[in-house]
């Protein structure tokens, strides 16, 4: 039975080290993917959320002084 064990054993740890390098592979996909990502993201000329909400607001209110404005013109040519 002894001879049994140790090769029952030994599967085990064969197999034990083969899940270790398999999720320190996978690990390392997943950190190399990562950074290709962030590096193609960072060629583009894409805006952070952030950005792009500061120019939402900035557009907005653009639009409403015009509108303010359209009306001043409004009532003073309607004065003349």
């Amino acid at each position: 039975m002894q001879p049994n064990n140790k090769l029952f054993d030994d599967l085990s740890q064969l197999m034990t080290n083969a899940m270790g390098v398999a999720q320190g592979a996978k690990d390392e996909a997943n950190t190399a993917m990562k950074s290709m990502m962030d590096r193609w993201l960072a060629d583009r000329d894409f805006v952070t959320r952030e950005e792009f909400d500061a120019v939402r607001a900035m557009a907005q209110k653009a639009r409403e002084e015009n509108a303010a404005l359209e009306a001043r013109i409004a009532a003073l040519e309607a004065k003349s």
